[in-house]
């Protein structure tokens, strides 16, 4: 047991003669003897009842000294190891760091060999014009360089060389993947400095060329497509491709209804496309012959390029994305746009268009060059009515327009009788007196003395309009007609662009005409007639078609009565601003008579006489102006109310004169003899003169001051006595003309200051 202790103890510092397990292994086996010994000990203490107390002593000490061995070397074996594992620990680290970066460099090795196999290849099958190939190997060699790119030395000279490398040989592939793609569509263009028209596309040819036999051409465009396609470039080519057909062939084929296509086959070389023109005077092709002429385009291209699938879809289905939605919206712009009918009646035969545009994209379809089962085109097409009652309603407005400003002295007579072209309206339905076969309809009431309407009561007085005003109203009336039997929306649509019309010609004629109407009264004139006819139509309007609308215009929204007072304002606020200029001029006029006052001086008598004639040559030449061209009353008022304004004119004048000797009384009476005499005239509304004699004689209905202008005239030439007889004490026709003031102030300013001048003074009363 000492040796043992003494060898452990002499090797606590240092394992390396002999090693911990032959150690530990020699200990185990020692306390495992003990163990026997101290078992057989207390067998025959307790079994064998063998007393041996010198036995156990030396037995206790043993025990003793193992236990001291084994703690020492269990401190001996946590200072050991603890060292050592740190030892081994960093030990190992750097042994893994050193693995990885082996790992790593032959990784790097295995890229780089993997990235000069496939370079090597792709130069070989290159070569061969395997393009598919060449493709693959240039993938993959890219994909080995973009692995040297994730190490930490990317920025190796190395690394840079070889991404250089691989982007020269990518754009080698492209450029032979590009000339080969050119020798199998081959465009001839015309010039871009050239003029844009039908005849600058007849340069325009494409050759699809065929070299060797059909299934080697395939081949070949089947492998260069797919080339493209694995390099990323196919969409490209294809976008490029479209565009040029788009713009070189599609559009022109679509906007010229002059151009043609013509397909030519060149037995094993080539399929020739170009385009041909033939003359023609319609403006615009038929949606028949566009499809047609696109087909063969499309339909060609399928078949020689664009029919080879790349991976899951073909190439038809690129350019497809590329160019139908563009070469819709040309077709909708520069074709259906104009095939839809201007007349209800033609869009039944729409319906021919419809079915033509759902076999073209039928087609389409077919070749894969669309994948979506309801398209812009045919949307259009179908929607046919929404598209009539736009283009109709922008064809009203602008047509409304134009007439709104038009020429307005072209005028056309209006008479009571209609003259309109009303159009005719279908019957009511034959539901309508379901049930009431056999039933006679009861009659309406009637007074014993009813007194019945006239025939002309809700008819136009006679008078001028403009002639554009007529046609507008036939329009409206044509367009209204229209929404007869059209749906709903269509004729909804239809009906406010005929109130857009009213309210139209309300915001633009005054505006648009609007020094003309305030220099020439003979076209105030005919804007008021043009108002009044308008106003009058519009009464009865909505209720002629409401019955023959769809809802919700057949259920009272159909009307035109709101509109009614603003036209009757607008003609009357026209006419009168007319009239106020007249009235101006005339009242200027007479302002040069210097209030009439010292008419024995002759210049001023002079000046006076002159301006009373031309009040009468003003009143004179609006009298033909305006005759046969107003209303006879609208006529008889205006006139009448400018002729009483000269007269109250007159007639304040004379009365604010202060002395009137009997000369300047006698020039006075001259003065108002001659409006007497000459004003009844120019009452004359009517062309024939016998027939305006009736309108002269009744001067005083329409002009106010007409008998007081007679009384003053008669009192400008009377005497005293006959003066007080016409007053009649307050009762003759004088006294009904003047007041008390007045009749004083007049026979003061006429009479010297006598007994006789104060006896009749007092006798007015």
């Amino acid at each position: 047991m000492a040796s043992f202790v003494t060898e452990v103890l002499a090797s606590s510092g240092k394992l390396e003669k002999e090693d911990l397990t032959g150690k530990i292994s020699k200990l185990s086996r020692k306390v495992e003897e003990a163990k026997v010994e101290v078992c057989d000990m207390i067998n025959k203490r307790y079994n064998e009842f063998l007393p041996s107390m010198q036995g156990a002593e030396e037995l206790l000490w043993q025990a003793e000294e193992l236990s001291k061995e084994i703690d020492v070397l269990k401190s001996c074996i946590e200072t050991e190891v603890h060292q050592n594992l740190d030892t081994a620990v960093t030990e190992y680290a750097k042994l893994k760091q050193q693995l990885e970066r082996n790992t790593t460099v032959i990784a790097m090795l295995r890229h780089l060999e993997e990235f000069h196999i496939a370079m090597e290849e792709f130069h070989r099958v290159l070569l061969e014009k395997k393009y598919v190939n060449a493709a693959k190997q240039l993938e993959k060699a890219r994909h080995s360089g973009d692995s040297l790119k994730a190490w930490k030395g990317s920025e190796l000279p190395l690394l840079r060389a070889l991404s250089s490398e691989l982007t020269i040989q990518r754009e080698n592939l492209i450029y032979h993947l590009g000339d080969e793609w050119k020798k199998l569509a081959v465009w001839k263009l015309p010039s871009s400095q050239e003029t844009k028209g039908p005849k600058s596309f007849l340069k325009t040819e494409l050759h699809l060329t065929l070299g060797g036999t059909k299934e080697a051409q395939q081949n070949l465009l089947s492998c260069v497509l797919q080339a493209l396609d694995i390099q990323g470039e196919l969409q490209h080519k294809i976008k490029l491709f479209g565009q040029v057909l788009l713009e070189n062939m599609l559009k022109p084929l679509i906007m010229y209804p002059g151009l043609n296509v013509e397909v030519s086959e060149q037995p094993g070389e080539a399929t020739l496309l170009s385009l041909q023109i033939t003359e023609t005077q319609v403006e615009h092709p038929s949606p028949s012959q566009v499809y047609t002429k696109l087909l063969l385009v499309l339909k060609t291209l399928h078949t020689h390029l664009l029919g080879v699938s790349v991976g899951e879809r073909k190439v038809s289905v690129i350019l497809g994305d590329l160019v139908c939605q563009e070469m819709s919206r040309c077709i909708i712009h520069e074709c259906l746009l104009y095939s839809i009918p201007t007349d209800s009646s033609q869009l039944e035969q729409y319906n021919v268009v419809i079915k033509e545009t759902e076999e073209f994209e039928t087609s389409l379809k077919e070749m894969q060059y669309l994948q979506m089962d309801c398209t812009e085109l045919l949307k259009y097409a179908q929607d046919v009515n929404c598209h009539f009652a736009s283009k109709k309603c922008k064809d009203v407005i602008v047509a409304a327009r134009k007439l709104m400003t038009s020429e307005m002295h072209n005028t056309v007579k209006i008479t009571p009788d209609p003259k309109l072209s009303v159009p005719k309206l279908p019957g009511p339905g034959p539901g309508d007196n379901k049930g009431k076969k056999g039933v006679k309809k009861p009659e309406p009431y009637r007074l014993e003395n009813e007194k019945q309407l006239g025939a002309r009561t809700m008819c136009l007085p006679v008078c001028r309009i403009s002639e554009s005003v007529q046609q507008l109203m036939e329009l409206a009336m044509h367009t209204l007609s229209e929404a007869v039997g059209s749906s709903s929306q269509c004729a909804i649509q239809l009906f406010f662009t005929v109130r857009n019309i009213f309210q139209l010609f309300y915001d633009v004629v005054p505006t648009y005409h609007k020094d003309n109407l305030l220099k020439f009264p003979h076209l105030a004139a005919i804007q008021h007639n043009n108002c009044m006819y308008i106003a009058h139509h519009l009464l009865t309007l909505g209720h002629q078609f409401r019955p023959h609308l769809p809802d919700p215009l057949s259920k009272g929204a159909a009307t035109f009565v709101d509109l009614v007072p603003g036209f009757r304002k607008l003609g009357a606020q026209c006419f009168l601003a007319q009239l106020n200029v007249q009235r101006a001029e005339m009242l200027e006029r007479l302002s040069i008579a210097r209030s009439f006052s010292n008419l024995d001086n002759k210049d001023n008598y002079s000046e006076a006489s002159k301006a009373v004639r031309q009040v009468i040559h003003q009143l004179k030449r609006l009298g033909t102006v305006w005759q046969d061209v107003l209303p006879v009353n609208i006529y008889c008022k205006a006139m009448g109310t400018l002729l009483n304004t000269a007269i109250s004119e007159l007639i304040g004048k004379i009365m604010m004169l202060e002395d009137i000797s009997s000369e300047v009384g006698e020039r006075l009476h001259i003065l108002c003899q001659t409006i007497i005499d000459e004003g009844p005239l120019v009452l004359n509304p009517l062309p024939d003169e016998n027939k305006n004699k009736r309108y002269q004689e009744e001067v005083p209905v329409y002009v106010k001051k007409w008998i007081t202008f007679k009384e003053l005239v008669i009192v400008l030439r009377a005497n005293l006595q006959e003066i007080v007889d016409r007053w009649a004490e307050g009762k003759g026709p004088l006294a009904l003309e003047f007041s008390c003031p007045e009749m004083k102030s007049l026979i003061r300013a006429l009479f010297q200051n006598t007994e006789r001048r104060a006896v009749a003074l007092t006798k007015i009363k």
